[in-house]
């Protein structure tokens, strides 16, 4: 898998360019197609982001991320 630094990810935010990632535990997740994550905010989370540290605050779990495809790696 590619590996893409902090700044790569920051810049898939659903509105600097067109892909909307998100990573969890070092894995970076393509989430443009998903309606939830529409303009890269999904309730008030933001998309270019780490979201390890959020998920515990969230209704549902990590599984949640099995619908979504695995586009690379967080550095």
């Amino acid at each position: 898998m590619k590996v893409y630094t902090k700044q790569q990810l920051a810049l898939r935010n659903g509105q600097d360019k067109p892909e909307i990632w998100v990573a969890y535990k070092g894995v970076i997740y393509d989430v443009s197609n998903s309606k939830m994550w529409r303009n890269g905010k999904h309730y008030e989370h933001w998309a270019g982001q780490d979201l390890t540290d959020e998920l515990p605050d969230a209704p549902h779990n990590n599984r949640v991320f099995e619908k979504f495809m695995a586009i690379g790696q967080l550095e």
